[in-house]
């Protein structure tokens, strides 16, 4: 791999100006693995002053152009996909399996869907019959700032920069600096593909120092961010005063609601869905609302199976869950379990502390409360780790009320088998995605919520349009 310590900007990698080396730690075994350099105001300078030179030319390259350069990118994908299943693995603790599976498939997912949508697009229309002399013409929004986070870091950088240079935009990436090793690997891919200096950077970086000048930087027109709600809020007020295209992937606090007449295996899938990734994915189903006639069954069904889940180091081959990403991660899910119990819900599985054997590295035990009214602080908070919450429910208007008494709404569960009911309650969730009896959304579908989960789509043809301005023109004949 490329001198981790360096900045990509221009087509060249080059050594930081004003940054400050820090440490980037593997989570499984408290280990140092590499060193980069977090970048300064110069840094950020230098790689959007990059992106606004490059900007003219990548825009007014043929669309065809612009898929021809990512269909190179993919190839060169394909061939260092076990790389970037190491660097995954080793920066933020996804084990080997799910690094080289579900992890780097995502990024090859969203790169392939990308292409298809950009092939499909017309980027010129005419706006309708009734009007024959008027075109629409749909532009790149500019220089994009695009901030992703360390949990799926190819899946979510993929979700930007592909259709980000696909519309014709030039960007500036800024990875967490938890998980930076994956995004530098992909800049070397890119720097092999066929893309003019300047279309993309990569400036390393935190967020109150790189991600913080990007959101403000008055040559930037646009930043799409992946993170926290309150960082989200953050970088809406920092690129108000310019007035910039602000698209937001925030948290999520997701309930799964599991009628009666759901499918045998639906608890048991609701319960590994939640601890996939070792709890760290903003659509994971942490609030399980169980039909009270089932109630008692499912909970001790959600036992056994937390019971059964194995926890790990990410080297290792096999089903287990890794660690949680950083010591701060596990720190504050400690706390919130600490205050699940205190605040009187039903532990049932897990509880505080490392797994048995396992004193070194991030882990947490899979941990599952039941009887958790909405009261308690483990109901509202996203605690982003393998911890479930398990409530009862009476009526099909109580569990909509339940699944919608969240700040959030990014993706909702169902699970019955009467259609016409999955279909009635899901109109009535408020969230931007909903995920019925275990049946994942299709390639190319838009992933992203609604309230203070964000307010942005990304993927497939939505993704797409996120990174375009629309141009009405008329007497074009």
């Amino acid at each position: 791999m490329q001198d981790t310590t360096r900045h990509y900007i221009n087509g060249q990698w080059v050594a930081s100006i004003d940054g400050r080396e820090v440490e980037v730690e593997n989570p499984s075994t408290e280990k140092k693995i590499a060193t980069i350099t977090l970048g300064g105001v110069a840094d950020t300078d230098a790689a959007v002053a990059a992106a606004k030179a490059a900007f003219p030319a990548w825009a007014a390259t043929d669309p065809l152009g612009r898929i021809t350069a990512l269909e190179q990118l993919m190839e060169v994908y394909k061939t260092r996909a076990e790389d970037m299943a190491q660097a995954i693995s080793r920066e933020m603790g996804a084990p080997i399996a799910l690094a080289k599976t579900a992890q780097v498939g995502a990024g090859a997912g969203h790169l392939k869907n990308t292409i298809r949508a950009a092939k499909a697009f017309a980027f010129e229309r005419p706006l309708g019959d009734h009007a024959p002399g008027d075109m629409i013409l749909y532009e790149p929004v500019g220089v994009c700032a695009l901030i992703t986070p360390w949990n799926w870091p190819m899946n979510q950088v993929m979700l930007k920069v592909a259709p980000a240079l696909a519309a014709g935009c030039t960007v500036v990436l800024k990875p967490s600096e938890l998980s930076p090793l994956s995004a530098i690997l992909l800049a070397e891919m890119i720097d092999e593909a066929d893309f003019p200096p300047g279309t993309f950077n990569l400036v390393n970086g935190d967020g109150a120092g790189v991600g913080a000048h990007l959101t403000s930087q008055k040559d930037v027109d646009m930043v799409s961010f992946t993170g926290s709600t309150p960082a989200g809020v953050a970088i809406t007020k920092s690129a108000a005063d310019t007035v910039k295209r602000v698209s937001l992937e925030l948290g999520g606090k997701g309930a799964n609601i599991i009628f009666a007449d759901a499918d045998e295996k639906a608890v048991t899938r609701g319960v590994r869905h939640c601890f996939n990734n070792s709890g760290q994915s903003c659509n994971a189903p942490t609030r399980m609302l169980v039909e009270r006639t089932i109630y008692e069954h499912a909970v001790e069904t959600a036992r056994t199976v937390a019971e059964k889940t194995e926890v790990g180091p990410a080297d290792i081959e096999g089903r287990q869950i890794g660690p949680v990403v950083s010591e701060a991660q596990l720190n504050k899910i400690q706390f919130l379990i600490k205050r699940g119990i205190d605040e009187g819900a039903k532990l049932i599985a897990g509880g505080l502390g490392r797994p048995d054997g396992l004193n070194q590295g991030y882990f947490v035990r899979p941990t599952i409360f039941a009887d958790v009214s909405q009261d308690m602080t483990i109901w509202k908070e996203e605690i982003f780790g393998p911890v479930l919450c398990i409530t009862p429910f009476d009526s099909e208007e109580e569990a909509i009320t339940l699944a919608n008494d969240t700040s959030y709404g990014l993706t909702n569960y169902v699970q019955t088998s009467n259609n016409a009911r999955a279909r009635r309650v899901t109109r009535q969730l408020r969230s931007g995605m909903v995920e019925m009896n275990g049946k994942f959304g299709g390639a190319g579908s838009p992933f992203g919520g609604m309230k203070q989960s964000g307010n942005g789509r990304e993927g497939g043809t939505w993704g797409l349009e996120e990174f375009l301005e629309v141009k009405a023109v008329s007497d074009w004949e």
